[in-house]
């Protein structure tokens, strides 16, 4: 399906690895210029090679900083003071003991997860509803709505995300201007799978057995008894980056698996 993305240029947050990656890979099938944005430039440069050679017809661009530094963010703005597509995808997280949760890791998980986002849509988003048209779209978890009470540093983060989607989404009524946000369940990332494998090393399964045994033993919630491709949330956020999602305006848009038990 061509999503009519072709030659937008979408900034995607901590995309060298991971959701990001998957999300600005996929992106970039649908023709997008995408930016790297990652913390290590050599590492941004790496994921930039490898979409321009999958994708040769687009122009991916590093784009690396800390944008949970103000003085990176202006930087970051300065060389690319515009794009079409924002997906504020760069997150921190750790399973912590809320005893252990100081008032120094609360605010580095508010500063990372939230106003780094913050920090780029206050300045994209009005340059959005200039030209009449962009998506902002940020990346959460069903920490937000769901907390496990294992990471309560960083599900507050997640629901704050929500909380400000919505009201930034209410500032583009009436142009062709969308702030989302999706939701994923638990995630096949490259260090989620080095811990499956640890757990499992003296075992001789295959990876597919191991997760089913690590699913069924800590996460008999899930509907799936897997853990979500990458990639499968790739696909949905290129839909919810393109014209065909126009109607999606605020929206908490939840791929967890059947993690969440609730109706909404």
């Amino acid at each position: 399906m061509d999503m009519g993305l072709q030659d937008k240029t979408a900034l995607v947050t901590g995309s060298t690895k991971g959701i990001g990656k998957a999300i600005a890979i996929e992106l970039a099938r649908e023709g997008a210029h995408v930016l790297i944005n990652g913390r290590n430039e050599e590492e941004a440069e790496r994921t930039v090679e490898e979409i321009r050679s999958q994708f040769p017809a687009t122009h991916p661009q590093n784009a690396a900083a800390d944008i949970a530094d103000p003085h990176q963010r202006e930087a970051l703005f300065a060389k690319f003071p515009d794009v079409d597509i924002l997906v504020n995808n760069m997150g921190i997280y750790e399973i912590m003991r809320y005893e252990d949760v100081d008032d120094a890791v609360w605010e580095r998980y508010f500063r990372t997860n939230v106003l780094a986002a913050n920090g780029l849509s206050k300045y994209y988003l009005p340059k959005m509803l200039g030209h009449g048209i962009g998506r902002i779209l940020f990346i959460a978890s069903e920490e937000a709505v769901m907390p496990s009470g294992q990471m309560p540093q960083y599900g507050m983060t997640k629901s704050m995300l929500l909380s400000l989607s919505k009201s930034l989404s209410k500032l583009t009524a009436g142009a062709e201007v969308t702030v989302n946000t999706i939701l994923p369940g638990p995630t096949l990332s490259e260090n989620v799978q080095q811990i499956i494998e640890q757990i499992y090393s003296n075992e001789e399964l295959t990876f597919a057995e191991k997760e089913k045994q690590f699913m069924a033993a800590n996460l008999p919630q899930s509907e799936i008894q897997r853990f979500i491709k990458p990639s499968e949330i790739g696909r949905l956020a290129a839909f919810v980056c393109s014209p065909y999602a126009s109607a999606f305006k605020g929206s908490p848009i939840r791929m967890d698996g059947g993690m969440v038990p609730t109706i909404f």
